[in-house]
């Protein structure tokens, strides 16, 4: 288990509450209840979906009770804070998941020590992660990013691309595609959010009649979860209902979230 604890700051207080274990743990039993909930309700089995916890903002001295609360695997968006909590909990056995957009100068620290990459979108990048593992002589598996909502705001593939971008990943075999990510449209209208989820799960099913590893679906987060399991998640990234709403603009995407400490 983890180390002791260091002193709660007045701002951990404020987001996690006096006893964060007993937060975090009580927020991951209701998000557990809400996959049963919907896996139940599209008659699918509750180990046929993956929770990935997103850890973006949440401090590294945080996700130590997050570990005791039986988490082992952590989302991080961006390369420097995941190397940063890394290091700062390098006696605990975390897999780390990059979810985030990655810059092609960040490749030779994403390989040193990710299991998996959910944000694939463009052949250089392909081929840089490629040569930074075969120096390594490690793997990578890989989730390639569609852009399903139409908006530019947003990374990843055309739809249209994806056959021809799996064709041309064969040549990097340190890489292991193993399914597709999206980001849905930011909606609280669940009507406009699922298409984007049922159309990554058309890709999927035609891609993976010429690549047989693409199987995964990694799509949903805590707004939409549910919708997306509907429609076939294999992941879904949660991580405002497990560690409360960020102190970031997207936070006002779940509107009906309450934050950690009010939980």
């Amino acid at each position: 288990m983890s180390s002791n604890h260091e002193p709660l700051s007045v701002e951990d207080v404020e987001r996690f509450g006096p006893d964060p274990l007993a937060t975090i743990s009580t927020n991951l039993a209701a998000v557990e209840e809400r996959i049963a909930r919907a896996c139940a309700r599209s008659g699918r089995d509750r180990g046929s979906v993956r929770l990935l916890p997103i850890t973006k903002t949440v401090p590294a001295h945080i996700l130590r009770y997050a570990f005791e609360a039986g988490i082992r695997s952590f989302g991080e968006n961006k390369i420097q804070e995941a190397m940063a909590k890394r290091d700062a909990l390098d006696d605990l056995a975390i897999e780390w998941t990059i979810v985030g957009h990655l810059q092609t100068n960040k490749v030779k620290y994403l390989t040193t020590f990710a299991r998996e990459f959910h944000a694939l979108d463009s052949l250089r990048l392909a081929d840089l992660l490629n040569r930074r593992l075969e120096r390594e002589g490690r793997f990578l598996d890989v989730y390639v990013q569609i852009n399903t909502s139409g908006e530019d705001s947003k990374f990843g593939l055309e739809p249209h691309a994806l056959l021809p971008f799996l064709d041309a990943l064969e040549q990097f075999s340190r890489l292991r595609p193993k399914g597709l990510m999206t980001l849905a449209l930011f909606s609280s209208e669940m009507a406009r959010v699922r298409p984007c989820f049922a159309l990554l799960r058309r890709l999927r099913d035609e891609a993976s009649k010429y690549h047989l590893g693409i199987a995964g679906l990694s799509m949903g987060m805590t707004g939409d979860f549910e919708e997306a399991i509907g429609e076939g998640a294999t992941i879904i990234r949660v991580g405002q209902a497990i560690f409360g709403k960020r102190p970031t603009p997207e936070g006002h995407y779940w509107p009906g979230l309450a934050s950690a400490a009010q939980q």
